[in-house]
């Protein structure tokens, strides 16, 4: 089987396209960031039958030459390294720039003169900023709100000048907000679950109106997946939403429904993004991404959406998950 280099493969979604890849029969090297514990993310957490299938490099991204040693025998990429908290993009907008656009340029660089059939850059939704129509099509003007969201449309075009220019087999997968198991406290999502198991009186979120296209990880990661002996993909950006939006109050509401646990709600100053930062409402078209990869979300609509709350809301009630979580600390 062919070999595929998949970057953040410690991450939420990263490390579900890692363990897909693995039980479909591929090679799978992923790079993680290198630190002191040996940590390797969410990868720690595999079985050891997965574990043992998977080549774990601890790096940077945005070191150029341990990048293109990365790349040597490797068939396909999927580039999923990025810095993706918004609040601290405020903080630290310079990292982002480090992280998200040189490190896309050094991935890019480094398959110039390599043998790599696939290039898969992970685009956001965040691009779009505000929507200007809905649903959110490909055409949809880029709009950044956010230094994180300007890092990733920098990102997100550098790789498809390259596909112009050098002819690289570039495609972008811009996923709508993916939720499930896994992911970090700094998504509203498992920000109400945590808070809500853990038993407060009241949980402080940031804006209740804001309007969400969910998209469960499994849908998420398949649709990643699809781009796998797929030309059609090539030169192209492709949103991965579920055509639903649900405001962040209203998931508060299905949050409470499915747990059986009435709490208030509290809006933390702290948790609001300035005022001309922040994106009101985000829904997809999804009709591109059937028409080129044939995909097409599972968990669709209200029901598909409380679906996927439910399977999340089940892994994070397990006590060997909940306690790698600080829901009492706002994090960036």
């Amino acid at each position: 089987m062919k070999k595929i280099l998949v970057t953040g493969g410690g991450g939420f979604i990263g490390s579900h396209l890692v363990e897909k890849l693995i039980l479909k029969g591929f090679h799978v090297r992923t790079i993680v960031p290198y630190n002191i514990d040996n940590s390797w993310g969410w990868i720690d957490t595999f079985n050891d039958k997965i574990k043992k299938n998977i080549e774990v490099v601890s790096g940077d991204i945005c070191d150029q030459n341990f990048v293109t040693r990365q790349i040597k025998n490797v068939d396909m990429v999927f580039h999923l390294a990025a810095l993706i908290s918004i609040p601290y993009s405020y903080v630290s907008p310079r990292s982002y720039i480090s992280t998200n656009i040189l490190g896309t340029l050094n991935l890019l660089e480094a398959i110039k003169n390599s043998n790599v059939e696939l290039f898969v850059q992970t685009s956001t939704s965040e691009v779009y900023g505000s929507s200007q129509y809905s649903p959110i099509d490909e055409k949809h003007p880029l709009n950044a709100q956010s230094p994180y969201a300007a890092s990733k449309i920098a990102a997100d075009q550098l790789a498809l000048s390259y596909y112009k220019t050098f002819d690289l087999p570039v495609s972008v997968i811009r996923p709508f907000n993916t939720f499930g198991p896994r992911q970090s406290l700094r998504a509203s999502i498992p920000t109400i679950i945590t808070q809500i198991l853990s038993n407060k009186k009241k949980i402080k979120l940031g804006s209740l109106i804001t309007k969400r296209d969910f998209s469960y990880i499994s849908d998420t990661v398949d649709g990643f997946y699809a781009c796998i002996n797929n030309k059609k993909c090539l030169g192209n950006t492709i949103n991965l939403g579920t055509g639903y939006a649900i405001s962040i109050g209203e998931t508060v509401e299905l949050v409470q429904e499915i747990t059986g646990k009435k709490i208030e709600v509290e809006i933390d100053k702290q948790r609001l993004r300035p005022k001309k930062s922040e994106v009101d409402h985000l829904l997809a078209s999804n009709k591109y991404a059937k028409k080129i990869i044939n995909w097409q979300p599972i968990y669709s609509k209200k029901n598909g959406f409380k679906e996927g709350l439910e399977k999340t809301i089940k892994w994070f009630e397990r006590p060997e998950n909940i306690k790698l979580y600080k829901s009492d600390i706002y994090n960036l």
